[in-house]
């Protein structure tokens, strides 16, 4: 039998806090454009942050730019096409327009193939239950960064389409995991450094034991919270062992995790540290711990 989840004892699980009127300083001042995603753009003030959920059309549209530039990798001069898959930037916006563009004249058989289909659905299927986990199952808790909920209020914000109707807001970051390990590795604080790294496989394994998996760890998909990590994108999450497993299998033959998990340039002069993180990381992350740790039936 494949592990199931079954409630954790003192799990807090529910929806957001309810609040009479959204937060003053989200309708005071125009709001910040702090980031985006596959499947998301997030404005921020100084202690909140909205989303606009992209249309299908636009998710459809990266999705086709991100392979057109994974193909032009080695390419484009320099590093350009790996800075604009790292890093979005007004440039690749300018790209993602241009393909809409495209995709507006060219016939849908051109641009929506049976594989570009399968990521879309792939990527809109995990979405929504990784939205659905975190709602059940970390809401309330230190894992996610606090969330409230209030009545449909209009917010102004940086860029197009200029202002938004909002009705949650989630706790902003100080900031990413990866970016203030960068900030510590390029003051010399190395300790820090590994100290935060510590508390990640920490976090993962708090995850596990509440049942869930997250496929799409990566340091980026992290926040910090004065001493403590959050999750902030909860697509890569699953319950589902045979997802569990498949990743799990692969991490089994990844040599170097700190490489994989784009530790490579903070680390390049202290290989000490890089070899202490590979060996915890590949005594963690693996099919026996993830079972013990599962809550429920762990056998077969």
């Amino acid at each position: 039998m494949s592990p199931t989840y079954q409630p954790v004892a003192g799990e807090v699980s529910g929806e957001p806090q309810v609040l009479r009127q959204a937060p003053e300083e989200l309708t005071r001042a125009r709001l910040r454009r702090l980031g985006e995603g596959i499947g998301k753009v997030v404005y921020a003030s100084e202690h909140w942050v909205v989303k606009r959920e992209r249309s299908p059309f636009e998710i459809v549209a990266l999705i086709v730019l991100w392979r057109i530039l994974r193909r032009l990798e080695g390419i484009l001069p320099g590093r350009m096409g790996r800075r604009l898959l790292e890093k979005p930037s007004r440039q690749l916006r300018f790209l993602r327009i241009l393909v809409q563009a495209a995709m507006a004249v060219v016939p849908k058989a051109v641009w929506f193939p049976a594989h570009i289909r399968q990521i879309w659905k792939q990527y809109h299927s995990r979405s929504l239950r990784g939205e659905r986990l975190a709602r059940g199952r970390l809401a309330g808790t230190s894992l996610v960064p606090e969330q409230v909920a209030f009545p449909p209020t209009r917010v102004k914000v940086g860029g197009w389409p200029g202002w938004l109707t909002v009705s949650e807001a989630t706790e902003r970051v100080e900031t990413t995991l990866y970016d203030k390990l960068a900030a510590l590795a390029h003051a010399g604080r190395f300790d820090e450094l590994e100290q935060w790294l510590d508390r990640f496989l920490d976090l993962r394994q708090s995850g596990w034991s509440r049942g869930l998996f997250s496929v799409d760890a990566h340091l980026k998909n992290f926040g910090i919270l004065e001493d403590r990590i959050v999750l902030l994108d909860a697509g890569g999450l699953t319950n589902r062992w045979k997802e569990i497993e498949e990743r799990l299998v692969f991490e089994e033959v990844v040599a170097e995790p700190h490489l994989q998990m784009g530790l490579g340039p903070l680390l390049g002069g202290r290989p000490d540290i890089a070899g202490r993180f590979n060996a915890r990381w590949k005594s963690i992350v693996n099919r026996a711990v993830v079972r013990g740790l599962w809550p429920g039936p762990s056998s077969g």
